[in-house]
Order: structure tokens, then sequence, then C-alpha cells
């Protein structure tokens, strides 16, 4: 199985420990280190040096991953692999070295503004957070007060200072849509309101949207259209009845029936091995059906990027291109990133979307009022209804079309959300009780996000019956 072992070094999951730290630094020391370095497949990443932690970090593209010191030059991941700084003669650092391969220092001169690392910077530490109500801005996003609202004050400040305090770490992002009015929004670290973020597997819930609208428009005849009658030119493995008979719906709920689940270290669709391969549609619909289409339910990246090639195959054009002529174009969403190229060039960016989050805001609108924005019908009521209803159930969770309908539990209340969600902590949380909205942004990748105890905390809270 094709291993990456610079993957392993800065993206495995987390929370090993680290034995008590032997080997001493200064900030300055860390400093040294910082610069671009060359990385997999023709692509950079940045070592930078944190002033609030003393911790030197690996930052690919927006991912901050810890690298702790063990001697002199040598730094340790979380799962304990090292990372060797190369010197020359003159003691001057050109590159990093692990598992026998050399990476060069490209630019030493980079500046890492000091934003990045403080929740907020120069906050006191009797931080005391005063609430002010969201600016209209001309993305169509209607703003209004706090106040009369329901939601509790007090708690939104207790959450604020345990953001700003660290309590909460590397939360970039909470807004609050209440009643179709954005009524909080605070941002941390350098983020801002137009500062787009990577959606990580959130970007889901977007190509599930992009199906309905390619049904809706009749380039897809129906979702019970089968996956490889999109694909006559290629060849697959393993093939079998079962899997001719696999559903653009099957794609939609997790239950392909490929062998690909991301809870199953032994699942041969490995995420990782697919984002390394050549082709991410060839890798995945060559894998063998360990159970018949519309059977168990199982997390597999595969099944919607599958689908992006289907919508890109029906439109003939490329996935957001389609997007920018649909969807964002109706939600206003002018500035956006998305880069879906399903080969090893994608290996580090997952072919994710990256948005603001005044725009996940408005896509998470979008479903609470039934696929219309601005008057007009984006997404097909009927759609939308069938994407936030149970299809499935996937690691133990109710999942609709690339949906997860999720609950969250206050005080003896249960309080039913959809969600758009992905690594790091990003959330688009639709409550139709509660006529409500909450996105949540961060940067805890690979690790235990504190989203949802936000929302559990000091969000949904003020809403229990008294």
């Amino acid at each position: 199985m094709k291993k990456s072992y610079l993957l392993l070094l800065f993206l495995l999951p987390v929370y090993y420990g680290y034995s008590q730290q032997k080997f001493k630094i200064t900030y300055d020391q860390l400093k040294d280190y910082e610069g671009v370095y060359e990385y997999e497949k023709n692509t950079t990443l940045q070592i930078a040096a944190s002033p609030k932690d003393t911790i030197l970090y690996a930052i690919i593209n927006e991912s901050k991953y810890s690298l702790k010191p063990s001697e002199k030059d040598v730094f340790l991941n979380m799962s304990k692999e090292k990372v060797t700084f190369v010197r020359n003669t003159s003691s001057v650092i050109t590159g990093y070295s692990s598992d026998g391969k050399t990476f060069n220092l490209i630019n030493k001169k980079v500046n890492f503004p000091k934003e990045m690392w403080y929740p907020r910077l120069n906050a006191s530490k009797d931080y005391q957070y005063t609430y002010q109500q969201p600016k209209k801005e001309t993305d169509g996003l209607v703003t209004g007060s706090i106040d009369n609202t329901g939601l509790n004050k007090a708690l939104l400040s207790e959450m604020m200072q345990k953001i700003v305090n660290g309590t909460y770490a590397n939360v970039h992002s909470v807004l609050i849509i209440k009643d179709g009015k954005l009524v909080f929004e605070e941002y941390f670290y350098d983020n801002n309101k137009t500062k787009l973020h990577e959606l990580r597997s959130a970007t889901k819930s977007f190509v599930s949207a992009l199906t309905g609208i390619a049904i809706d428009k009749g380039y897809i005849k129906d979702k019970n259209e089968t996956v490889l009658s999109y694909f006559p030119d290629y060849t697959f493995k393993n093939l079998t009845e079962d899997k001719k008979q696999i559903t653009i719906e099957n794609l939609l709920t997790n239950q392909s029936g490929l062998d690909c689940d991301v809870s199953n270290p032994k699942s041969e669709g490995n995420e990782t091995t697919m984002n390394y391969s050549d082709d991410w549609i060839q890798f995945t619909l060559d894998l063998p059906m360990i159970d018949v289409p519309g059977g168990k339910g199982m997390y597999c990246s595969g099944n919607p990027i599958t689908l992006g090639k289907v919508i890109e195959r029906a439109t003939k054009m490329p996935l957001p291109d389609f997007a920018k002529q649909t969807l964002f174009k109706d939600l206003g969403i002018k500035n956006f990133k998305w880069n879906f190229k399903p080969d090893a060039s994608s290996a580090e960016t997952f072919c994710q979307v990256y948005l603001n989050s005044r725009d996940m805001a408005k896509f998470g609108m979008l479903y609470l009022n039934k696929g219309v924005w601005n008057g007009k019908q984006v997404v097909s009521k009927n759609w939308v209804e069938e994407s936030l209803t149970k299809h499935s159930v996937v690691q133990g969770v109710n999942y609709g079309y690339l949906w997860w309908l999720k609950y969250i539990t206050v005080d003896g209340v249960r309080y039913n959300g959809k969600a758009a969600q992905g690594n790091g902590g990003q959330k688009i949380y639709i409550w139709e009780e509660q006529n409500m909205i909450t996105v949540i942004t961060g940067g805890n990748y690979n690790a235990q996000s504190p989203s949802d105890e936000l929302i559990q905390k000091y969000i949904l809270p003020a809403f229990n019956k008294k």
C-alpha cells in the first residue's frame, strides 16, 4: 500500500502525548528554522515559530501542526517521528529531512503576522467582551441586534472571554443568524469577514446542493442513475453486478457498498492512499464491494469526489464553474477558491472549497429557507427536504444527502440540527425549530474541536424552556 511519509509526518491523528520535554529551546532559537520549504508534489510548506507557546509549527495551507524539540535541529511530531533540519558548512539551515528525504529551504524571509498566534492581539488578562451588532455589507445578509432574539448575552460574553483567554483554542469565527438576521459575528487570530477559510469535508454538502441543481436543470436525469454509466471510458477492477448498480443516491448517502470507510483502518479505500493516487475516481471505483449499494452507511470521501466528477461530465464544465454559474451566483458568492482536481495534485487540499464565514452562513440560510434566497428558488424545495431527511446512519449518526442530522442535548433538552461539517471545527448548523443558523470555523485539525461544545454551552441554553 502506498504510504506518504510526509503526510504521516505532519497529518497523523493526534494526541499520542509527548514525553516530558528534555531539550529546551528559546523563541529566538526557534525563529532560526522559519521559512518556506519544499514539500511533496512540487508544493511548499511554511515553518513558523509561535511567540505565544514557544512551539515550532509546520503550516500546510491553513493547517498548523506542532513540532516539539528533541535535540539540536531535531524535532518530533505527535507520533514522535523525527524532522531533522539540515545545515551547511557555515551552520546555516538549508532544508529539513525525514525518512531519508531532504527538502530544501526556498525562502528564509517570511513575515508571520503576530495576529496569527493570538485570538485577540493585545487582549488583557481581565478582558471583558462588549457586544457589537454586525455591520451591514453588500453581500446580501441582513444584520440586526441580538436584543429580543432570545439569545443570552451573558453566556455569549462568557464564551467570548474563554475563546480569547485560550480556554477554547483555535476558534477562528463564530456567527449566528437568528430569525433571518445576522446578529452575532466575531473573528479571532488573523481571520476576518472577508478572509477565505478552508471548509474541509463541509464541502460535501455543497456537492450535494450542486447535484440537486444539476437534476433540477436536467443535466442529470435523476438520483437513481447508475454511477458507472458516467464513466464508459474507464475500466474498473473488481467489477461486479452490485458495483454496476451503484447509484447517484448511494453516493449521496455514503451507501455505495465499496470497501471505503474512514473509521476502518483496514479499509482498502484509505483516504490518504486515495489522496496520493493519480486518479481518485479510478481509485474509488476500483475498490472491491463489501456490501450491497444502499446497505451500510460508511463515511467515504471517494463518494462525493466521484459525485463531483459525475456533475462535471453531466454539465460538461468544471465543478467550480458550475457552482459559479448557479449556486454561488444566486447566493451572491463572488470570492471563493475551489480547485477540484481529483488527483495527486490535490493531496494536501482535498478538492475542498474555500469561503468566508458570511457566505457559509448564507448557504445555511438557503437550506433553512427550503432552497429560497432573496425570493428565488435556488435549489428545489423537494431536494432540500430530501437532503435533510434521514436516509442512512454513518458512524452512528443519522445522515441525509451529504448532510449530518445531529442533535445536541442541553440539560436534558434535545435540539435537532442539520450540519455541514469538516475537520478542524468547520460547522454550518441549521436549527429549524429555533429558526437559527450557527457557523463556526476553526483550526483544530486532526484534533477534538470545541465547536459543538460552544453551541451546547453558550448558544442553545438560551432556548431551554424555563
